[in-house]
């Protein structure tokens, strides 16, 4: 069973949901993308850091400078393994800066790169590492222009972790925001899910599986290009990484004020995931992508967008998966499923799959 399912943590205090939970420690759940993460944020960072750009809680900060309206982003990778199917943490750095700041509707231009490495750490898989990330930064058209490195003893680290930081240019006319989404609007999904999460499992787990897992991790900003170009409508955009497709939709649909629909049905799963899932007890809709997105738009568009999806080779398996309605009281998720049924669907609260990215 995986880390972080099943385990009772300390607490003191909670409301029926988990909000407002007092912890005298940081835990594994609190990177894992869901409700104790949101908290986390919300709660300790966003009070003592707030600002104008902090308070959109998107994928990265949007604003002007001398007439030129940026985009800047970081994120930090502790994926294990460090080596994959399909990548590395390496790859897996360079594209997740690079899909934050296409989320932001950014041209990604220029990374900073940092390293702490373990000592010990073998200088053939650091190379290794470098090289892939070089090749993913020339794939994506992006230069990394500075960086660090640091070293801490054995046992202060595990390996190598990353911090990759990027700035973009913003040239698209629309306001891209959860602030933009309207009711009415279709969600379209990019392609798979739980690609990445179901690989590093399968990998970690040593399941040994008929069908070798891929991961997605891939540059988005290709695919995002051609949505823009396509359509001067598109109202938000967010990549599905920690938390999976599912904590993104209830983070947005509350922030928003609306509630999401999406149709079980309409959410494509490959089988081989879907096997992975079954064996660990996880969920497709909350596990980690790398390499997939949703977009925002009115309904009258969405046969636009999903056109230029799918003439890109990272949107080939698009699809509408739901609608943004009017909330009655908060903003919520909606999942129609597969029995005819419909559920409310809430953060996650656990960890359900930890050093995922």
């Amino acid at each position: 069973m995986p880390a972080g399912i099943g385990i009772k943590v300390p607490w003191s205090g909670t409301d029926e949901k988990g909000l407002g939970m007092k912890y005298d420690s940081i835990l594994l759940e609190h990177g894992g993308g869901g409700l104790l993460s949101h908290n986390l944020v919300v709660e300790k960072f966003l009070p003592l850091f707030k600002n104008q750009f902090l308070e959109q809680l998107g994928d990265g900060a949007v604003f002007d400078v001398s007439g030129a309206r940026l985009c800047f982003s970081t994120d930090s990778y502790v994926v294990n393994p460090v080596f994959f199917p399909g990548g590395d943490i390496g790859s897996l750095a360079v594209h997740g800066t690079v899909n934050d700041l296409a989320m932001c509707g950014g041209r990604p231009l220029f990374l900073s790169a940092g390293f702490i490495l373990e000592e010990g750490f073998p200088m053939a898989d650091l190379e290794k590492i470098i090289t892939s990330m070089g090749q993913a930064a020339g794939q994506a058209r992006v230069a990394i222009v500075t960086g660090d490195t640091k070293v801490v003893a054995r046992g202060a680290a595990d390996g190598i972790f990353i911090n990759t930081a990027g700035i973009g240019l913003i040239e698209y006319a629309g306001a891209i925001g959860v602030g933009s989404i309207q009711a009415g609007d279709v969600v379209v999904l990019s392609g798979t899910l739980g690609d990445h999460g179901a690989a590093i499992m399968s990998r970690r787990e040593g399941l040994g599986l008929s069908t070798p897992l891929i991961s997605d991790s891939a540059p988005l900003n290709g695919l995002v290009e051609e949505i823009l170009k396509a359509s001067a409508h598109i109202h938000c955009m967010r990549d599905a990484t920690r938390g999976g497709l599912g904590a993104i939709l209830v983070e947005i649909a509350q922030q928003a004020g609306f509630t999401i629909e999406i149709q079980e049905q309409s959410i494509p799963v490959r089988e081989e995931v879907k096997g992975v899932c079954e064996i660990l007890g996880l969920d497709p809709l909350f596990l980690a992508n790398e390499g997939k997105m949703v977009a925002f738009c009115p309904s009258d568009q969405a046969d636009t967008v999903l056109s230029a999806m799918r003439s890109h080779p990272y949107g080939k398996d698009a699809t509408v998966i739901g609608t943004v309605k009017p909330a009655q009281g908060k903003g919520r998720l909606i999942m129609h499923t597969l029995i005819g049924g419909s559920r409310e669907v809430d953060m996650p609260t656990g960890e359900l799959v930890p050093r995922i990215c």
